[in-house]
């Protein structure tokens, strides 16, 4: 009897035998798909940054080395620089600069960190009392400003402040119309408008201490000082050095608080900033070369105190 062999697999001939793709391939092929979507999008981040962030910022440090009169452009050198800093304005608007900062340090970093504890202290009304404090912020800055420039800081004694100083029978001020108050003032109206962000980031930090931290410290006989001191303060240092960053490198463009409430100058020139000095270069004495020099120049020392943190934080850590 003869025994007929079948085939395991028969194919027609001229048709070709499909290929085994591999695992490394089909799942490369799924990472692509996967990651579409976001590779998509930070295309478009990436373009956006191109567009209306490095390149204004590699532009803006060219024109700092050319000179451009009735639409010619020759390059300079270090020209603009040179006449930047022999002005005597430059240095009176970096020490009003760094006077804002300190000052903003001492009262506009402080008070959001102290204002959370108080509220992380709340058991009833927590939402209500966030929105309160976070209201400022919604407000545009300028309607902010000007409500500070016409209510609050009224030099006459019907002005917020000065009734109040009143009522408590100390001495009025002139606030901005005082080279001595300019400063101040500027910094209690932009701790006022800016500081209900820092509070809300303070408050999740606090909540994330574990609370037997705090009962440990109170079997100890430590009191609310003490446990600040050595509890809260050094379970929220991370947050606390990465908010004195940024305030100082915010708090170093300062433009919008002397523009309106100084007028600009102010009395003086105890408002003139950095940043407002690169506005007036720019558009009122139309030097688009000095102002880009003077913009070169703050970047340099931004940049310089960010490196500085980043490498002080490193060694902490």
């Amino acid at each position: 009897m003869a025994i007929t062999t079948v085939p395991a697999t028969t194919r027609k001939p001229g048709r070709p035998t499909p290929q085994y793709a591999g695992p490394h391939r089909t799942s490369l092929g799924r990472k692509v798909r996967d990651n579409l979507t976001g590779h998509t999008f930070l295309i478009g981040a990436v373009l956006c940054f191109v567009v209306f962030s490095w390149y204004p910022m590699i532009r803006g440090i060219v024109m700092s080395f050319q000179r451009t009169r009735r639409g010619e452009t020759t390059w300079v050198g270090w020209d603009n620089y040179a006449r930047i800093i022999a002005d005597p304005s430059f240095w009176t608007a970096w020490q009003n600069t760094f006077y804002f900062t300190v000052l903003a340090l001492v009262l506009g970093y402080a008070v959001p960190f102290f204002v959370a504890i108080l509220l992380n202290e709340f058991r009833h009304a927590k939402g209500y009392l966030r929105i309160l404090v976070y209201l400022p912020v919604m407000l545009p800055p300028a309607s902010a400003l000007y409500l500070f420039k016409f209510y609050a800081y009224d030099p006459s004694e019907s002005g917020l402040f000065n009734a109040i100083l009143k009522a408590l029978h100390l001495p009025t001020s002139q606030w901005m119309q005082s080279p001595e108050m300019t400063m101040p003032a500027m910094v209690i109206a932009s701790t006022w408008m800016n500081m209900g962000g820092a509070v809300l980031i303070y408050l999740a930090a606090l909540q994330s201490i574990p609370g037997e931290l705090y009962e440990a410290a109170e079997l100890d006989g430590a009191g609310i000082w003490k446990r600040i001191r050595h509890v809260t303060i050094p379970q929220t240092r991370l947050i606390l050095a990465l908010l004195a960053m940024i305030q100082i490198v915010a708090t170093m463009q300062l433009f919008i608080e002397p523009l309106i409430l100084a007028n600009g100058a102010g009395a003086e020139d105890s408002a003139t900033t950095v940043a407002y000095l690169i506005y007036q270069h720019g558009f009122f004495q139309n030097d688009l070369n000095g102002a880009a020099a003077l913009g070169v120049i703050m970047l340099v020392v931004l940049a310089g105190f960010s490196a500085a943190y980043l490498r002080l934080s490193a060694k902490q850590d």
